[in-house]
């Protein structure tokens, strides 16, 4: 500072200080820009940066035009039986689906990301979703076909189950109506076995991502992977009338049936209520085929051990036919959608679950579209045919009891019951096609 109090300002900044602070900047600069240009080269050229994470530039517009020409133009590539085997359904009913599910969420809609490009489109989405349902394979191979990524692809599978079960599981996945029961009682009466709504058994899916500290209490020995338990009743159509799935794969089916809901509506009074006729007794109840495992309720009838009599060995022989529906259903379930036959890739449980109620819900829709009314038809005036189940009805919901609760357990539980419905089916059946065996 001079002595005028005045000050020279290269004593607190120089100009050696201002371009050594332009170099500091200058560099900052340079490494910045070549830090941009990196990235927009790995973008650009498709190579990784450092770590897992790569832009891969997929033309889902060209793929998703694609699979318009392949299967949804007027002039399709694949005609109706190719749709119908890669789909697993017919044309209008996929595309009924999708557009349910258009309405249902903004998901399965078209839109437009932030440079204003075209995402996937309702069809796309529902295409790698139902495809990976029908083959089983991961979402990883559908990229180079459908160019949707692995995680969108399993992002796809997630919405599209919850969305089935959303819009179509009240329909779909429903406990039987009374007219359900009154069709059921009937096809029942005509093989053979009055009072009975279906057959009932339990699949194990395979869980390959079950954790590793859980698999010891999934894990069966006759089956030695761990496994998820789906109870199912299914018709002589194999529609699926009740599911139950979660319960670990280390219990048996008495197990599976404790802790099930199949009996809910029949404790709280709400299930329909049948009146028919078994060897010219009364019954009130409908029952289940079951096999050898189940408790000997008398919701439940089961075959004959080693039968000995021709009349036992004629009643086991129809009962086991006939038991046989829930199994073919099965079959055609896994068939249908081999994500159920192939081990589990998901972790969480409760997706498994939307998995299998989606797939139970496609399966009865199949079934319904497809269905062949006059297989269906029987004329009940035909010999032997005549029903003897009377109109069922049902009881408006309420409240039960605890009382009523503990009677309906019983009633359900009874043996005695059990032992004489057996009986008198046995006698039904031979006197009905008893004369086959002579």
């Amino acid at each position: 500072m001079d002595g005028d109090g005045s000050f020279d300002p290269d004593d607190l900044y120089s100009m050696d200080d201002y371009l050594q602070e332009q170099d500091i900047l200058d560099d900052l600069g340079d490494h910045l820009v070549a830090g941009l240009q990196s990235v927009v080269g790995a973008i650009q050229g498709g190579r990784s940066r450092s770590g897992p994470r790569r832009y891969v530039d997929r033309p889902r517009e060209q793929a998703a035009q694609q699979v318009l020409d392949d299967y949804f133009s007027p002039n399709p590539v694949y005609n109706e039986t190719q749709f119908r085997r890669r789909f697993r359904m017919t044309r209008p009913l996929f595309l009924k689906i999708v557009e349910a599910l258009s309405g249902w969420s903004d998901y399965f809609t078209l839109r437009h990301d932030a440079l204003n490009r075209p995402g996937f489109s309702p069809i796309h989405k529902c295409t790698v979703a139902i495809r990976q349902l029908s083959y089983g394979g991961s979402a990883d191979q559908l990229d180079e076909y459908l160019k949707m990524a692995e995680s969108t692809g399993v992002e796809c599978l997630k919405k599209f189950v919850e969305g089935v079960i959303a819009v179509y599981g009240g329909e779909y996945l429903r406990r039987p109506t009374v007219e359900d029961v009154q069709r059921l009682l009937e096809r029942g009466e005509r093989r053979g076995f009055p009072g009975m709504i279906g057959s009932i058994d339990c699949m194990h899916w395979h869980w390959e991502k079950c954790p590793y500290a859980w698999k010891g209490q999934y894990t069966r020995g006759d089956h030695g992977v761990p496994t998820i338990i789906l109870e199912a009743v299914a018709s002589h159509d194999r529609w699926i009338w009740h599911a139950f799935f979660g319960v670990a794969g280390s219990n048996n089916d008495i197990n599976v049936l404790n802790q099930s809901d199949l009996f809910v509506d029949q404790l709280r009074g709400e299930s329909p209520q049948v009146q028919y006729f078994v060897n010219g007794r009364e019954y009130t109840k409908p029952y289940y085929l079951a096999d050898g495992i189940y408790p000997d309720w008398a919701v439940f009838v089961k075959s004959i051990r080693a039968p000995q009599s021709a009349e036992h060995k004629l009643f086991a022989q129809e009962q086991e036919g006939a038991r046989k529906d829930v199994e073919c259903a099965f079959g055609i379930l896994q068939s249908r959608f081999h994500i159920l036959r192939r081990p589990a890739r998901l972790f969480e449980q409760g997706d498994l679950e939307n998995v299998v109620k989606a797939c139970i819900i496609l399966h009865n829709m199949i079934i319904e579209d497809e269905k062949d009314i006059e297989d269906d038809a029987f004329d009940l005036n035909e010999e032997g045919t005549t029903s003897t189940a009377q109109p069922s009805t049902i009881t408006q919901a309420h409240d039960p009891a605890m009382e009523e609760v503990l009677q309906r357990t019983t009633e359900i539980r009874d043996r005695d019951a059990h032992r004489q419905l057996q009986s008198d089916l046995i006698d039904h059946i031979w006197q009905k096609f008893g004369h086959r065996t002579n």
